[in-house]
This record gives structure tokens, sequence and C-alpha cells, in this order.
């Protein structure tokens, strides 16, 4: 802050002639010195200057009346007038004492022996030596800060810092707006509403949803790189946090009073400081995701041993048995970190939790969730083939498999209308870390037949989330389990003959009766409305064309899935709830 009136008078032993009685008057802040002769200096002056002048241009007023000079002094806002005595005036004017006594001007005798200069040089010290105070205090709340965001609480400590700092309150807020932490009497109303406008979409608050504002409304829906609100008696400041375009979050500051330089230093230093954490934390996360990805994979491999040393080393561990397997879109990961051992395999999450846990796990990403059997994680697991750690991978592979299978009938039945396309593709490359086991797979790429039955499972934000556990698809039929594109492939190849034998198109329809029948001739016949001789000779002409014997009981299933996966995918989709 400058110096004030009261301190410019003591330091050059000003005397104090008219305008000096109200209370306050002297702590005027000077903000500069200026000297000037002129009848009318006001064009020339800013306002909380220090006037020095020796009344030359006063000398020959007719008839001294200076409260013209005085007023446009007092309306220009000037913190004071000094008269030096001893040039042109051996004191100071009558009427200059009982103008600015009128007024209400400060009015200050300047000795013969104090030269202008000498006063100008004093306000100049002044003014730097607060400066550099100024500056001092800034280096002083910076280091304050910085001591702070090495303490275990990272960017709250901060935030609670820089509230004490500006004398008011702060707030660290998600990219959404919503807040993640606030000092006691943080207006976070007032900075998501702001947030809203200038977006141009809806923030979370504490109470609800801001409604969001036009996108063309404010800059396109851009963040500016800093917000200044004033309300009375409250100002607030809000800046972006991140190295990007797009911010990655924001703090708000806010105090009954307005923000000095310094204090403005202050909470540009906080927000290079939460940057900097911000930053360093998706670093942090994003190499501890791909640290449990590699040990998902160990353990898909068959490296259980390896894979639990990793883990122990940071201080993690792998769930004890008999746990379950959890696969989510890759939006469930952060829901999935924060209660058990997560990674993210291509673009799904999968979560390996305690069985006793895994429905709330599961409730607790609030989208859609597949759920495997219970699996056994010991070198005794079926399919263990002599060699360490085999059946544990086999066994957690399967349960994997489970886990994706039961995802697909959750995405159907929330109308996500997501397939295994994109997992399949990308888990190509973590293939040869499970053993080949999703070799087979492919990547298929729709959801499958029958996802439409399971359990529902948690509502989330813009719709209902499901959570299907892969036993609830036994109870729909073979076909449930799998995928329909390559159902329908197997279906179309091997009804081929059938479909393409254009002089005999009922071909089909007798095959169906007859294995639906279970191979008796007259219920087959009956049903189709045609003698039992005919149908024989219908089906010896199926069985030539098809090439198989249809005595044998494999050939009838495999022509029993081919016809039924052809007639689902004519048969329209029953909505999600209809079997309830």
């Amino acid at each position: 802050m400058p110096p004030s009136l009261q301190t410019v008078v003591r330091r050059m032993n000003l005397r104090p002639l008219a305008g000096t009685t109200r209370p306050g008057v002297l702590d005027a802040a000077v903000r500069w010195v200026a000297v000037s002769e002129l009848a009318d200096p006001t064009p020339y002056l800013e306002g909380g200057e220090l006037l020095l002048t020796t009344g030359m241009r006063m000398e020959g007023d007719p008839t001294g009346d200076l409260t013209g000079y005085v007023a446009r002094l007092v309306r220009r806002g000037v913190a004071g007038l000094g008269f030096g005595v001893g040039v042109s005036h051996e004191e100071v004017p009558a009427a200059l004492v009982e103008a600015a006594e009128s007024a209400g001007l400060p009015l200050l005798e300047v000795p013969r022996e104090t030269p202008f200069i000498a006063v100008g040089k004093a306000v100049s010290e002044l003014l730097a030596a607060e400066q550099y105070e100024e500056i001092s205090r800034a280096f002083a709340a910076q280091g304050r800060l910085t001591r702070a965001a090495l303490r275990p609480e990272g960017m709250h400590a901060v935030i609670d810092r820089l509230a004490r700092e500006v004398g008011g309150w702060a707030a660290l807020l998600e990219e959404s707006g919503e807040v993640r932490h606030a000092t006691r009497g943080a207006n976070t109303g007032a900075v998501a509403a702001e947030l809203s406008r200038r977006l141009g979409r809806p923030v979370h608050v504490a109470g609800g949803v801001t409604p969001g504002g036009s996108p063309q409304a404010e800059s396109g829906g851009r963040m500016p790189s800093s917000l200044a609100l004033s309300a009375p008696g409250e100002h607030i400041v809000v800046q972006p946090l991140g190295g990007g375009a797009r911010p990655r979050g924001f703090f708000a500051v806010g105090a009954p009073h307005a923000f000095t330089p310094v204090t403005h230093t202050v909470i540009n230093a906080a927000g290079s400081l939460l940057t900097l954490a911000m930053e360093q934390g998706r670093a942090q996360l994003a190499a501890g995701r791909r640290l449990r990805t590699a040990v998902l994979e160990l353990l898909l491999a068959g490296e259980g041993e390896r894979a639990r040393t990793v883990l122990g080393a940071v201080g993690g561990r792998v769930p004890e048995a008999p746990l379950v397997v959890l696969a989510a879109g890759a939006e469930a990961l952060d829901a999935f970190e924060t209660r058990s051992f997560a990674a993210l395999l291509g673009s799904v999450a999968v979560a390996l939790v305690a069985e006793g846990v895994a429905e709330e796990v599961a409730l607790s990403a609030e989208a859609a969730v597949g759920v495997s059997q219970p699996v056994v994680l010991s070198a005794d697991a079926p399919g263990g083939r002599g060699q360490p750690g085999y059946g544990t991978a086999a066994s957690l592979r399967t349960g994997l498999d489970q886990a994706e299978r039961a995802l697909e009938a959750a995405r159907t039945r929330s109308g996500a209308g997501l397939g295994r396309g994109g997992a399949g593709s990308e888990k190509g490359g973590a293939g040869s870390g499970r053993g080949g086991a999703t070799a087979g797979r492919g990547g298929a790429g729709s959801a499958r037949s029958g996802a439409g039955f399971g359990r529902g499972g948690a509502g989330g934000p813009g719709g209902a989330g499901r959570v299907v556990r892969f036993g609830e698809l036994a109870g729909q039929g073979l076909l449930a389990l799998l995928d329909p594109a390559a159902a329908q492939a197997f279906s179309a190849a091997v009804l081929a003959p059938l479909t393409t034998y254009g002089s005999r198109a009922d071909l089909v329809e007798s095959l169906r009766a007859y294995l639906d029948s279970n191979g008796h001739w007259d219920a087959a016949a009956q049903r189709l409305g045609v003698h039992r001789h005919t149908l024989r000779y219908r089906m010896r002409r199926a069985a030539e064309l098809l090439g198989r014997d249809l005595d044998d009981p494999g050939t009838r299933a495999e022509l029993w899935l081919a016809l039924e996966a052809a007639r689902k995918a004519v048969t329209p989709a029953s909505p999600p709830d209809s079997s309830r």
C-alpha cells in the first residue's frame, strides 16, 4: 500500500495549515508527487498525488479568490496540496488557507529549505519500500503454499492454506464443476453458476445441477484464463487447472475485500502448485494403472507368484479366494479402483473382488457390469496340467470370459447396444499374456442374444445400469452363451444346402418339426399336416443335401442349434423387461 499523507508529513517536516481536522484525512494514500504552477493542473493528474506549488500564478489574482482552484483539485482527488514558501510568497496566502479549509483539502506548508525534489524522492523511496515489502510477503506466502503442497493432504492442504493467505475462502472443483474440497463459507454455488454459463453445460453442485447456458453465449464454450466476479461484500477469482486447452479442474478464491496485486500473485502461485500436483497425480495414477494391467496379465498367463511379488512391492495385493471377476466399460475403472484390485484390459475395466462384496462393488460403478461365477485361484484348480499356476490362470481366464459375456448381456438389457467388438479387438495384444485364452473367441461385434435376461442393477445418471451374473444366462438356453454373429454365420453355413434348394423350400420347416418332435414321424407329420411318408421322403432328401446322418445325436444337436439361431435372427427382440 502507498505511504499515507501522515507519513510524508512527518518524514519531510511539513506543517499542516488547513483541511486536516477531519478524522482520517491524513491517512489518504500518496501515490505520487507532482509539481505544477498551472492555474489548472488537473488535466495532468490522475488522483492520489501530493501536488506541490510555489503559487506563482496566484500572485496576480486581482480578486484573491482561490476557491475554484481548490475545488478543481478536490474533484480530481489529489491527496493534498503542498505550498512552498520563500519563493514567490513568504507565507501561504490566506485566501488559499480559507479555501482549503472550506473544501477539506489538506494544505501543507513546505519550508524554504526543503526542495520539492526531496519530497518526490522521499515518496518514491517509500513506494519502493512498500513494493519490496509486498514482494517479500508474496514470496513468504508462496513458501507457505509450497510447504502445504508437500503435506500428505496435497491439493487439499494448498486450498486450506490459500484461504488463510487471502483472508477468505477457497475451493477446488473437478472438471465437471463438482466440488472436490472447499473451506468453510465457500460460495461454490456462485462459482458453479458462472462456470455453467461460461462452459455452456450443466455443472454438478452439492444441491443439484445448475442449468447450462448457451455454448455460443460466452467464449464459444471455452474457459478464459481467469474469471473475476464481484458482488456487494464479496470478490471471487476463478482459475482453470491443467496445462492443455481443456481444463482438468478449477479452483476459486473469495474474500469480502478486493484482492491486491500481492494477493493476485499468491493466487497465481497457488494455481501453479495445484496444476503441478494435478498433473503429477494423473501421471502417478496412469503408472499405477499400467502396473495393475501388467499384474493382471501375469495372473492370466499363470505367473501368479510373480504377479503377487510385483503388486506387493507397491503395497497392493490380490483378494483371497473365493473371488469373482467383474467386467464393465472403461468408465467404471474409477469406481472399481476404490474398492478392489482393478485393471484395464483393452476397453474393459476388470476387477477381482471377494465374493461377499461383489454386489456392492458392482453397484458402485453405476453402469452395466458383468459378474462371473466364483473363481478358484490355486494350482490344484481344474486344468492344472502339471504346470505351476496353470490352474489358477485357466480358472481366471474362465472367470474373465464369463464376466465379459455377462457384461454384454447387461449392456443389451440396459439398451447400451454395445458388443464385444471393441474389447475383442483390443485384447489381441493381451491375448499372448493370457496364453491365448481368447483366441477362439475373436472380436465379435454385436451383443449376445438372450442378453435381455438377467438381473437389474443400480440406476445411474442418465439411465439405469444393469448387473448381470453369468450364472443367470444359463437359464436362458445355450444360445444365450453364444455370440449372435457367430451363431448366425454357423446357421447360414449349415442350412445353406436346404435354403438354396429352391424347388423344395419346405425342407427347413419339415426338419424343424422333425427335430422338435424328437424324431417321432407321426407327431411331426401331424404338426406339418402331411402324411408321414411325405415327411420320410423330405427327411431323406434333407439328409442327402446336408450330407449328414439325421439319426446321429451330434448331427441333430448341430441342426437344432442352426435352426434356433436362424429363428432368433428373424424374431424381433423383446423389450428388456418383458421376461419379468
